[in-house]
């Protein structure tokens, strides 16, 4: 079970596609109706295991607040408002997609933003401080940006998002608090660290799957009637994402040192998509929610390749990490 889980996470560029398809292919011959039912499980199956690993008091251990500072300004500063204007350049009459675009702006970092991190030989720590610093920050912000935006085109239910928030995002957060803590309790650190940890992401990815086909269900028949509106959302996301690398790109190259470079790249362009498409899901309702949705799961497909790809060219653009040798450190210290 976990080797199927852990590849399916690890291939999420083809899972995501996948589930798509299928839950179009169910949306076309079945009544997709009772899928709804599943919308709220499927939220708290995506949430709720991510929030186990995520370490608050990170937060409160100070040491590299330029680059934090940096990370929020252009989280908070420059992004939804590059996407607001994507929305209005690609999508002027189509208001749901424009929220779903600002919507994934408005929800930096991810999990993925540590691992990525790791994986380029990034800084690791500041990387968890933008995580959460970026999602607490986020599900506060998004409910004002989004009724600021986008408030006269689509009506924006600003009490039943914030209701849904707190649901699904600082209910999760609290829980997964209580989790790890009784887990580390009951296991060890050492044991928690070495085999449970890892495994909790797998859910997640469980849930996003899960998400992504009720919405293609829930949409499938205006999809098969207009099969093109998928692939418009590609070439929008594709700049967006670009842009946001090639930003964080130059930024990081200037203003600060290789590892804290790569926190800010992963730390501004990884979304958090999956709190956005539960947002999607669950506060604008079924039909609307789906139709802001569909952008969103796209966004998956871009986001995945483009930080993995990205990992591949860190040399060449940061330099090769710089290794210490143990009997120079030790020579000089005599």
């Amino acid at each position: 079970m976990w080797k199927v889980l852990g590849f399916i996470q690890k291939h999420l560029v083809w899972s995501v596609p996948v589930c798509m398809v299928a839950g179009i292919m169910v949306g076309a011959l079945v009544d997709p109706a009772a899928l709804k039912a599943l919308i709220i499980p499927l939220t708290f199956l995506m949430v709720y295991p991510m929030m186990i690993n995520l370490q608050v008091q990170e937060v409160f251990s100070g040491g590299d607040y330029k680059v934090q500072l940096v990370t929020q300004l252009m989280n908070f500063g420059i992004v939804p408002f590059f996407a607001f204007g994507m929305g209005k350049v690609f999508f002027a009459d189509q208001p749901l997609v424009s929220l779903g675009l600002l919507l994934a702006s408005l929800l930096p970092t991810s999990g993925m933003t540590i691992s990525w991190t790791g994986f380029a030989r990034g800084n690791i720590s500041a990387a968890v401080k933008m995580t959460v610093i970026g999602l607490i920050l986020g599900s506060v912000a998004t409910p004002f940006y989004a009724k600021w935006l986008m408030g006269a085109v689509v009506e924006i239910p600003l009490a039943s998002i914030f209701r849904q928030i707190v649901i699904i995002v600082f209910l999760p957060m609290l829980l997964g608090f209580v989790t790890r803590v009784s887990l580390i309790r009951v296991v060890g650190e050492r044991q928690y660290h070495r085999n449970l940890k890892r495994k909790f992401p797998a859910f997640s990815t469980l849930g996003v799957l899960g998400i992504v086909f009720v919405a293609m269900a829930l949409k499938a028949k205006d999809i098969i009637a207009n099969p093109m509106v998928l692939l418009s959302f590609l070439l929008p996301l594709a700049i967006l994402y670009a842009v946001n690398f090639l930003l964080s790109t130059i930024i990081g190259k200037l203003f600060f040192n290789r590892g804290d470079a790569i926190a800010l790249v992963y730390g501004t362009v990884m979304r958090n998509l999956s709190i956005a498409l539960a947002i999607a899901m669950t506060a604008f309702g079924n039909e609307q929610g789906s139709e802001i949705a569909l952008i969103i799961a796209m966004a998956y497909i871009i986001q995945v390749q483009a930080a993995a790809w990205y990992v591949r060219f860190t040399g060449r653009i940061f330099g090769p990490v710089l290794e210490v040798n143990p009997s120079l450190t030790h020579s000089a210290s005599h």
